[in-house]
């Protein structure tokens, strides 16, 4: 065989094994890249992303779209192959496999912890919403959930309102870990609450939860098992009530990083003309009762997403702002936020078109 022959055939041999390989070969990676993005103004699947009752609300036109970021599943496994892939593709992201899904926690864990996330990202986003537009909207600790064998479990219910531990008021859930503590394990510690039925009760009416319907029930502490403080068995958690009805309807979707923009949505249909001046603005972050922005995961995926769909703003949390403003899409400005303040004034210099104002996210 010629020589010229066999080194061709040699290397192509070769080469069809580093592929083989490559394709064989899994590695403990996954990959994130660009999710869909929905109009927080308008419609999913037929019906409104954002859905009020009892109170007057207002059309609104262009767009305030939340973005997402589409991940590989928890049993997917990455070859060698796709993993080059990614890492040379510029509209994706390669990542530890642990980042997206811890060692210590099941599938099934991820997907809970995901959907609540989701479920408080709108809670807080009303909240802030709401408050934004000087409503009052009560918050009142309750028992978020119950530990299956623990203490608490058959005395308390997920649901009931905490007034008061051992005759000490609370207003925030890390109030009652703290008075629960300062026992020793085995002692009695006295929860004044009232029942979740009647608390439920006073919230879908718009009331505050009637503290004086309240009883006590009492509790005997265990040892925590990593480092035996006193603890009851519960996870304590805040709940309000609402003056109207708002129903944020969005499926397949997880985390809390829409929260800024569902709130910004809900302004903008409780409020006569458009937010945008009917502009395409797209953002991201989670927000808080008090209208404090945070940081997300995979921004720069986001940006991506949102210039695909036609958006010419992004709101950006300003702790995502350096990473996002490193290799920004084409055509798209970035704003920085760090309150829903920050992205109203925003939105009314892009209504008011001056751009020139707005606060941009920088590189370093």
């Amino acid at each position: 065989m010629p020589r010229r022959t066999a080194t061709l055939l040699t290397s192509t041999l070769l080469l069809i094994g580093l592929l083989c390989a490559g394709v064989l070969i899994h590695v403990p990676y996954a990959e994130m890249s660009p999710g869909p993005t929905v109009n927080t103004l308008g419609e999913n699947d037929g019906e409104p992303v954002i859905d009020i009752h009892g109170h007057e609300t207002y059309p609104a036109s262009g767009h305030l779209n939340m973005t997402t970021v589409r991940v590989t599943g928890v049993n997917y496994r990455m070859n060698l192959l796709e993993a080059a892939y990614g890492w040379l593709a510029h509209d994706t992201a390669v990542v530890p496999y642990d980042t997206l899904y811890p060692s210590d926690v099941s599938a099934d864990q991820v997907e809970e912890q995901n959907a609540e996330e989701f479920t408080a990202s709108q809670e807080s986003a009303k909240v802030a919403a709401l408050r934004q537009l000087h409503y009052d909207v009560p918050a009142q600790t309750i028992v978020g959930s119950v530990v299956e064998g623990g203490p608490a479990e058959g005395v308390l219910h997920a649901g009931d309102a905490i007034i008061a531990v051992d005759g000490t008021e609370v207003s925030a859930p890390a109030e009652v870990a703290e008075l629960v503590t300062r026992h020793d394990p085995g002692e009695d510690t006295v929860f004044t609450i009232v029942p979740a039925e009647q608390t439920r009760a006073a919230q879908e009416a718009g009331d505050p939860v009637p503290a004086d319907e309240a009883t006590e029930v009492t509790v005997t502490t265990a040892a925590a098992p990593e480092d035996q403080r006193a603890i009851v068995g519960i996870q304590a958690s805040v709940s309000h009530s609402f003056p109207f009805d708002i129903d944020i309807q969005l499926a397949d979707v997880g985390g809390p990083s829409a929260g800024t923009m569902f709130a910004l949505g809900i302004i903008d249909r409780l409020t006569e003309g458009d937010l945008t001046g009917g502009a395409f603005v797209a953002g991201t972050g989670t927000i808080d009762d008090d209208g404090n922005v945070g940081p997300i995961g995979g921004v720069t995926m986001k940006t991506i997403a949102a210039r695909d769909a036609g958006a010419e703003f992004f709101l950006t949390p300003e702790d995502n702002c350096a990473a996002a403003a490193e290799d920004p899409p084409d055509g798209l400005t970035l704003v920085r936020i760090g309150t829903l303040q920050d992205a109203l004034d925003a939105l009314a210099d892009i209504r008011g078109h001056h751009t020139g104002d707005l606060p941009l996210c920088t590189a370093g």
